[in-house]
């Protein structure tokens, strides 16, 4: 009778995994996924809905793959066009997690297009808070680089001359 509750515990415990409620869906993200692993949270408005599934580079080895397990009743295939995810982090740790929100149709959801076929359905992605401040600061780098600071200088002496002339030619009469 030991073996037997000992198989079965084993068998129990093997196929729980098997037996969770839930639907797998999937969120491909064009950025880092760091602080992100199997386990983190899948939150709806902050409340905890699911889980990570799996973690892996897609097929076409451009963009991050995250799949994800929904627990509750939510359905995000009925929400398609309104639901988005975006990663976040958990406070200063590093950590994230994955937010499901809704956002109007002519929100900032990445419009991805895919060289093969999910093989689950694909809920939308919005690029994180932190992803958009680094691309802030790359767009003032690149505003920087793009003024032609010698056209300017020349402009400037060009002026001052001018400026000069005319006081000159103001003393003159």
């Amino acid at each position: 009778s030991g073996i037997a509750i000992l198989i079965l515990g084993i068998i129990w415990l093997g196929m729980s995994n098997y037996l969770e409620k839930g639907s797998l869906y999937v969120a491909y993200f064009d950025e880092s996924v760091q602080g992100l692993d199997v386990d983190s949270p899948v939150k709806y408005r902050g409340v905890h809905i699911g889980r990570v599934h799996s973690i892996g580079v897609a097929p076409d080895e451009r963009l991050i793959e995250v799949v994800l397990k929904i627990e509750s009743d939510l359905k995000p295939e009925g929400n398609a066009k309104e639901l988005v995810a975006k990663l976040k982090s958990v406070g200063i740790t590093g950590l994230m997690f994955i937010e499901l929100e809704h956002e109007p149709s002519e929100g900032q959801s990445q419009k991805l297009t895919f060289a093969f076929t999910p093989e689950y359905p694909v809920i939308p992605t919005r690029p994180s808070e932190i992803s958009k401040f680094f691309q802030g600061i790359d767009d003032v780098f690149n505003m920087f680089r793009a003024i032609d600071a010698q056209t300017i200088s020349n402009q400037v002496v060009a002026m001052l001359q001018k400026i000069n002339r005319t006081i000159d030619d103001a003393r003159l009469t």
